[in-house]
């Protein structure tokens, strides 16, 4: 529905019968948390909302993939995050999906877009988080922010792929620095994660599908090794979209687990199963 004045707010798009999972939203009364002209307010994980600009930076599928990742390796050791950092957190996406899943969770995001970290604010408002999650606006590959974040249980981000100068830039708000590298690549991630996460976390993140050898002199270079990879295609026959994978401190107990490739569609341009299935662990409806 639309108002002259207001953004929209995207109905649900729910089977017949289908009840949201997880937390319940616990909106705040402020008038800011209804998505002003330009914005939109979408479903994101259950109940929980997300604002996006209708024509800037929004989520996709990089984010599920990234939280569905973490959620996947932390269940391999059996823990459960006390704290969560998502590096560079945009507009909150894997933030709140790790909100979301991890209810007792407390969970900082850290941002150098102003824009990008207002709406991410406004949205952990919007859920009634704001008891436990927050965003700092500020440079990732600051000490000050790392320091007051240490010994982490679960570190996430999704880095730019695009080295600045490698391609033309979109005008559009938000959009440029999340996909080229302004602040950093996975090596400012990697390094930043390392002096975050406690001894057996994880750090989750994306890179592009042909960037794996980088990824692994990026955990080389910030002393952690890769732990974790799954390649991202959209149907068989096509090019990786991009990889999701984990580092970890060195010890003992880390051992590599590459996964089966992940085809969002199949040959018959239906979404597979395991891309349905994260969706549903994600308290995100599925309707085949």
């Amino acid at each position: 529905m639309t108002t002259p004045s207001l953004g929209i707010v995207r109905p649900a798009r729910r089977p017949p019968g289908w009840i949201a999972p997880g937390p319940k939203p616990n909106t705040e009364l402020r008038e800011d948390l209804v998505p002003a002209a330009g914005e939109d307010l979408c479903f994101l994980a259950g109940d929980f909302r997300i604002f996006q600009k209708t024509n800037g930076h929004r989520w996709s599928a990089d984010d599920l993939f990234t939280a569905h990742f973490a959620i996947q390796t932390l269940a391999r050791s059996g823990s459960v995050p006390r704290r969560a950092v998502d590096l560079g957190c945009g507009i909150g996406t894997v933030l709140l999906f790790t909100a979301w899943r991890y209810p007792e969770c407390v969970c900082t995001g850290i941002e150098a877009q102003e824009v990008s970290a207002h709406l991410a604010e406004r949205s952990i408002a919007w859920n009634g988080l704001t008891d436990r999650c927050s965003v700092k606006l500020g440079d990732l590959r600051e000490l000050p922010f790392q320091e007051s974040l240490q010994n982490a249980d679960l570190v996430t981000g999704t880095p730019p792929y695009l080295p600045v100068g490698s391609g033309p830039e979109s005008s559009r708000a938000q959009c440029g620095p999340c996909r080229f590298e302004h602040r950093g690549g996975i090596e400012e991630y990697a390094l930043a994660a390392a002096n975050v996460m406690g001894r057996c976390a994880p750090f989750v993140a994306c890179a592009a599908g042909f960037q794996r050898k980088r990824v692994e002199r990026a955990a080389l270079g910030a002393g952690l090794v890769l732990s974790g990879w799954k390649d991202v295609f959209p149907k068989p026959g096509k090019p990786a979209l991009f990889s999701v994978f984990s580092m970890h401190k060195p010890h003992a107990g880390v051992r590599f687990v590459e996964q089966s490739p992940l085809y969002l569609r199949g040959e018959n341009d239906r979404f597979t199963v395991e891309h349905d299935l994260a969706r549903h662990e994600l308290g995100i409806p599925v309707e085949r």
